[in-house]
């Protein structure tokens, strides 16, 4: 799922009115001076992630991830410094009149819990949902609503339920108001990485006192549900960052990792660069000729598909070697080689990874399939300009290999001017 689109990856659904009263009766004693410092360290430990770590930095929490943790503030805190919890705190308020018909909600959302719940009835509008909870199996029936005409069965729904309070041992609950909606694939990452954080922290305490899934789910996971969600997003994000294919105006893989080196065999590279199988001449290649030897191109492909395409090229001119590839680490595999075979011939000069810049919104990044970027002719001149305008600055710093090793900066004395004429 395109996690970090806030449209595909959440939903909400309303909530009984009584229910929606108890709740904002909740939220508003929660708002109070006293309370203020169990509230920032109850919402500050469910998103956690997004306040310490490296996500937060990237990406902020999905509206139903703060909503979620909300309502984990208001049904599974405990206070750190010895206040009620905030249900406990409604139930014993006596300065105003709070109706049955909201008290009777006061239970079951004390005794709810986030959740993993798998999508397994027929998804029809205005009727009744079955759930089944990937953690442990048990089973719920809740109002459908409009939202399930975007979904499937077999989609898994991050969120809270509330049994009813008139059937709570049948199975019958009602929405918490919002959820967010994972793939199969996403929800057993999520459920995975729950479960060795959970052996973690049983390993640590010595004992296996962490209870069954819902047990579990009431005294920890509804916080350690909502980390791993949001190390899915980021992993996702990495993910779709990584995979962006960089193309060309002709739709060739656009070759943005560059090294450049500096030579004085030109014979002899041209002799080993026309023998490596994986490389072939560039027909195709605008070669001419400078001082005495001719400008070469080799083009390595690779299958891409049914088709070839083009994925390094290599570039020898009387006295640089340019190597160009689609990607850092095929680069790297490239410079390899051409170390192995040709040794001290070639002399380092500098390199660039760093694949054209461009402003995108995390939606196009969570797109299902890999995003594509077009490189214009103009913008591969304008970087190829850049790096090499930073490599010929620094040339004049450099030793010369043709120059038995000078640098062009250096001032020759005439003695050894006339020795290196004589060579």
């Amino acid at each position: 799922m395109k996690l970090a689109n806030e449209e595909a990856a959440g939903f909400r659904v309303s909530r009984p009115p009584a229910l929606d009263r108890v709740i904002a009766r909740l939220e508003r004693l929660s708002l109070r001076p006293e309370f203020a410092l169990q509230r920032e360290l109850a919402l500050a430990r469910a998103l956690k992630p997004y306040i310490e770590g490296a996500v937060g930095r990237i990406i902020t929490p999905l509206a139903q991830e703060t909503e979620l943790a909300n309502l984990s503030l208001y049904c599974d805190f405990y206070p750190e410094d010895g206040q009620l919890t905030l249900i406990e705190q409604l139930r014993d308020i006596i300065t105003e009149h709070i109706p049955n018909e909201e008290r009777t909600w006061l239970d079951p959302l004390k005794h709810s819990y986030v959740d993993l719940l798998e999508l397994t009835s027929p998804l029809i509008p205005g009727e009744a949902l079955t759930l089944r909870s990937i953690g442990d199996g048990a089973t719920f029936m809740v109002p459908g609503g409009e939202f399930v005409k975007d979904h499937a069965v077999g989609e898994v729904l991050l969120t809270r339920f509330i049994r009813a309070p008139d059937a709570y041992e049948s199975g019958k609950a009602v929405w918490a108001g919002c959820g967010i909606v994972l793939s199969p694939a996403d929800a057993k990452a999520l459920l995975d990485m729950t479960a060795e954080w959970r052996r973690e922290m049983e390993a640590s305490a010595g004992s296996f006192t962490l209870g069954e899934w819902q047990e579990f789910a009431k005294r920890f996971g509804y916080y350690m549900v909502l980390w791993a969600f949001a190390e899915l997003r980021m992993a996702a994000l990495v993910g779709a960052v990584i995979s962006i294919q960089y193309r060309t105006d002709d739709n060739r893989p656009y070759l943005y990792a560059v090294a450049l080196y500096d030579h004085h065999e030109y014979r002899f590279l041209a002799d080993g660069l026309s023998e490596m199988k994986e490389l072939t001449p560039d027909p195709a290649a605008d070669v001419k000729p400078t001082s005495m030897q001719p400008v070469r191109r080799w083009i390595q492909h690779e299958a891409d598909g049914t088709t070839m395409v083009r994925v390094a090229r290599v570039t020898l001119t009387s006295v640089q070697l340019m190597a160009e590839c689609d990607s850092p680490e095929r680069l790297n595999a490239v410079k390899h080689r051409r170390a192995a075979a040709f040794g001290f011939s070639l002399h380092f000069r500098g390199e660039t990874l760093a694949p054209p810049a461009r402003q995108m919104s995390l939606n196009r990044l969570m797109y299902d399939q890999p995003l594509t970027v077009v490189v214009t002719a103009e913008e591969d001149r304008a970087l190829l300009k850049t790096f090499l305008e930073k490599a010929y600055l620094e040339w004049s710093d450099q030793p010369i290999l043709r120059w038995a090793g000078r640098r062009p900066g250096m001032r020759w004395s005439p003695l050894r001017r006339k020795e290196w004429s004589m060579r």
